[in-house]
């Protein structure tokens, strides 16, 4: 999808959210598709890691560009802004988690949302 066009789904907002990802060198982007499990907060959670503060921040701004570049909408809430040790975005339908590295695995939402399809981006 290009910048220029505005996400039809909550699908195309989850593959804005891994670009904005990608520009940035996350790594472990995994994309939990939530849409057929019982009470789900949103269709989707993206998930990355960082390897320090500063990449987490970055990482977080690429979303938001990206996405507002795309759609002109803005998240209806960020959270974690100041310790920048898990940044979760909300985009309503899809949900960005942006985790420092050494954070992600003792919040594991992987296994939280077991019953989500999952899938792992390639990174290089």
């Amino acid at each position: 999808m290009t910048t220029s066009q505005k996400p039809q789904t909550s699908q195309q907002l989850a593959e804005l959210i891994v670009q904005g990802m990608q520009d940035k060198k996350a790594s472990q982007i995994t994309i939990l598709d939530l849409r057929h499990v019982g009470n789900a907060v949103a269709d989707y959670f993206v998930i990355c890691s960082g390897n320090s503060d500063t990449q987490v921040d970055a990482i977080t701004d690429s979303v938001q560009e990206l996405v507002y570049k795309a759609t002109k909408e803005q998240p209806w809430h960020v959270e974690g802004k100041t310790n920048r040790e898990w940044i979760l975005i909300d985009y309503a339908d899809a949900v960005a988690h942006v985790f420092r590295k050494d954070k992600r695995q003792f919040y594991d939402l992987e296994h939280l949302w077991g019953d989500a399809r999952v899938t792992h981006i390639e990174t290089e």
